[in-house]
């Protein structure tokens, strides 16, 4: 019997099929498949665009022009886009925009900064203990539920109306959704892995350095993308309210005088900070998750 096995012909691979990637087994003696390949169905969004993040700013900018070019929009309701770069020439040439710029750029990144660590430190307090979920959750959820705006009255009776009054405003509103998805995704940590961590006898501190916060880093840059954002958006608020720079104060004053030119550059002074600074946070994201396979790699 041995012999026999030994001695009986290996079976092998068929010439005449042919398997490729991205497509099905198509065997070419069969006259009617054989003329084809049958590439397989993807269910995901397929492969990524190059540059794809500029093909919707670039639809609406060539729509800005088209309209404007042909009188469909009205040049006192939204200037061209000629018009609004011409401003923007004069803004520079005279210093205006750089100073004003310099300054709104110091102040959402001193804010970011400090609503990123508190809200990441209060994540941790919360989510790692019952006691401090149950002193910090609730007041975040209070915070939450308020809007900016209703509370800036009461932080100029409290913090005046200087620079302190500013960053806290933005801070308090960017710390929200860092501490909401950072909390969810250290909550959702696999229990088998703190098992684990307790079998093998780490610390607290190691804990959260090798499994709390990997663990929760999904999470984590989900809430700094929407705080990147929100610290442009309260930024714009607070820089309206009692401010002798920043964008916000050249775009109130441009109001004054019904300049609706510098109005606009100001919109997309803080639309393209918005906008570079979430494809610079989602670059990190993609080296830091390099690890992760999801529906968008």
């Amino acid at each position: 019997m041995a012999v026999q096995s030994l001695n009986r012909p290996v079976a092998r691979r068929r010439p005449d099929v042919v398997q490729s990637p991205g497509t099905t087994r198509v065997d070419s003696s069969d006259p009617l498949l054989g003329k084809r390949k049958v590439k397989a169905r993807r269910l995901g969004p397929g492969r990524a665009i190059p540059f794809g993040a500029a093909i919707g700013p670039a639809l609406l900018l060539t729509a800005w022009i088209i309209t404007s070019a042909t009188g469909v929009l009205d040049p006192q309701t939204l200037p061209a886009p000629s018009t609004v770069v011409q401003a923007a020439h004069d803004l520079i040439a005279d210093g205006r925009l750089q100073s004003n710029l310099l300054t709104s750029v110091q102040r959402a990144g001193i804010s970011l900064v400090l609503g990123v660590l508190i809200g990441v430190v209060l994540a941790l307090i919360s989510g790692l203990s019952r006691i401090g979920e149950a002193i910090v959750d609730g007041p975040i959820q209070i915070k939450r539920a308020i809007p900016t705006l209703a509370l800036i009255p009461l932080f100029i009776v409290w913090f005046g109306i200087g620079e302190s009054m500013k960053i806290i405003v933005i801070t308090t509103s960017v710390l929200i959704p860092v501490y909401i998805n950072t909390h969810a995704h250290l909550r959702g940590v696999d229990a088998r892995h703190v098992e684990l961590a307790e079998t093998v006898g780490l610390s607290r501190l190691q804990f959260i350095r090798r499994v709390a916060l990997p663990g929760s880093l999904p999470g984590f840059f989900t809430g700094l993308r929407m705080a990147v954002t929100i610290s442009w958006l309260a930024l714009v608020v607070v820089e309206q309210v009692n401010a002798t720079s920043g964008i916000g104060y050249l775009m109130t004053q441009a109001r004054l005088y019904g300049q609706i030119d510098i109005i606009v550059v100001g919109l997309v002074v803080y639309a393209l900070f918005g906008l570079f600074s979430d494809i610079g946070v989602r670059a990190i994201e993609r080296r830091a998750l390099s690890w992760r396979q999801s529906l968008g790699d």
